[in-house]
């Protein structure tokens, strides 16, 4: 059995406090720290659904030795929830730095509760609206086992490449 701990990625509601899974709910209320962007906004949803986790600031500003520290914690087998203010950690936030330093360490990592199972996911960012560009994308997705995510464009709603 391993004894380290687990980082767990969670998505939170965008908007109405009311749209969280009870899967995070219930990760939220077992790990020893969520880790958050800004506790004030994690501290409201927390409050909502009286979870009395340990809150801990993780963002674009976290240095070395918040790093240091989240792994060592996963390593003695500590359990930590990584939110961000809305949506999904680990997409386009700082996120991705952590989960990539507690894989090179060998900590354990949990999916996002919303994750599509069996799936691994690639998020591929925006691309360009040219159409030379896209056979080359989808020759890339291909075969990859990985299941593709796209960012749309936001100055162009409804449209996707």
């Amino acid at each position: 059995m391993d004894s380290n701990g687990t980082l767990y990625l969670v998505a939170t509601p965008i908007g109405n406090l009311e749209d969280v899974t009870y899967r995070a709910v219930r990760i939220l209320s077992e790990v020893d720290v969520v880790l958050c962007e800004d506790t004030r906004v994690t501290g409201k949803l927390l409050a909502r659904y009286e979870i009395n986790a340990k809150l801990q600031r993780y963002d674009a500003h976290a240095g070395e030795q918040v790093h240091i520290s989240i792994i060592e914690g996963l390593l003695a087998g500590k359990s930590f929830a990584l939110v961000s203010d809305a949506g999904t950690p680990g997409v386009s936030d700082p996120g991705v730095l952590l989960v990539r330093r507690a894989r090179e360490a060998g900590a354990g990592r949990r999916d996002r509760p919303w994750s599509v199972g069996g799936h691994r996911r690639y998020f591929s960012g925006r691309h360009s609206r040219q159409p030379i560009h896209l056979p080359r994308l989808c020759a890339a997705e291909k075969g990859s086992g990985y299941l593709f995510q796209k960012s749309p464009d936001p100055c162009r709603p409804g449209r996707h490449v």
